[in-house]
């Protein structure tokens, strides 16, 4: 079961995964099979965790981490709505952020 921000509980979807990625990468250039595989290792990961019940913040953040490896735009997209930015200067904050990861690889 997958516990909402609002407290509501529902039957984990990996559907419901797969299209936030697929929505994030919308016109950039990411095959379909690599966002299968990231959708499965999320899946696989949150399976292996042994937990009946998982906070839809986790799974955001794994797709979030997800997409970080896969397309920096699709990633920026998926920040923007999952973290709900107030401003500019949030959205800014996060771009430094992904900018300097990339530059520590």
């Amino acid at each position: 079961m997958v516990i909402k921000k609002d407290g509501r509980r529902e039957p984990f979807d990996r559907a419901k995964i797969l299209s936030g990625l697929k929505k994030a990468c919308s016109k950039r250039p990411v095959p379909v099979e690599v966002l299968e595989k990231a959708a499965d290792r999320i899946e696989r990961e949150l399976e292996e965790s042994g937990e009946k019940e998982i906070p839809s913040t986790r799974i955001g953040d794994a797709g979030m981490a997800a997409l970080r490896d896969i397309d920096d735009v699709a990633y920026v997209r998926f920040a923007s709505v999952y973290r709900s930015f107030r401003d500019v200067n949030e959205l800014m904050t996060e771009l430094k952020s992904l900018v300097e990861a990339k530059g520590r690889r």
